[in-house]
């Protein structure tokens, strides 16, 4: 199956779409991927502000059974790290959540740019629907 491609403007509106879009790629549940997603660019718009672009691929491997989901953004310098939230802290359980949920994960720096990527289980077969897709989000 070929990957979807995401070119999409980091911003809270955004969030709900890109989940949704990539639940129709997957062509089946996929709550697991769905949170991955949310919290990856949450963390971009909490951490590098509202409106950053930012690319969001979803991989489906033909055999292996995993996903990976990778959000590109434009800043090599701000890395993610996983800690540890105390109970009445509000946040700081994003990579906690994707650390539960995924096989594995981890942070590739580029020219310029940083990923950060998460493998899954695979979520099940593809909708018949789906196939190679780049889509751009701007928020009106």
């Amino acid at each position: 199956m070929l990957p979807l491609t995401l070119d999409v403007l980091a911003t809270p509106k955004a969030v709900p779409e890109v989940r949704r879009t990539v639940r129709e790629y997957v062509g089946v549940p996929c709550a697991d991927l769905q949170l991955c997603v949310s919290e990856l660019l949450t963390n971009v718009i909490r951490h590098l502000g509202d409106g950053v672009p930012v690319t969001v691929r979803v991989v489906r491997a033909a055999e292996g059974g995993r996903t990976r989901l990778e959000v590109t953004d434009p800043d090599p310098r701000a890395s993610p790290v996983l800690c540890r939230a105390a109970e009445s802290d509000e946040t700081g359980r994003g990579l906690a959540l994707l650390d539960a949920v995924a096989l594995r994960w981890g942070v590739d720096q580029g020219p310029g740019t940083k990923t950060v990527w998460c493998e899954l289980p695979e979520a099940g077969p593809a909708s018949p629907r789906a196939g190679a897709s780049h889509v751009t989000y701007v928020p009106s």
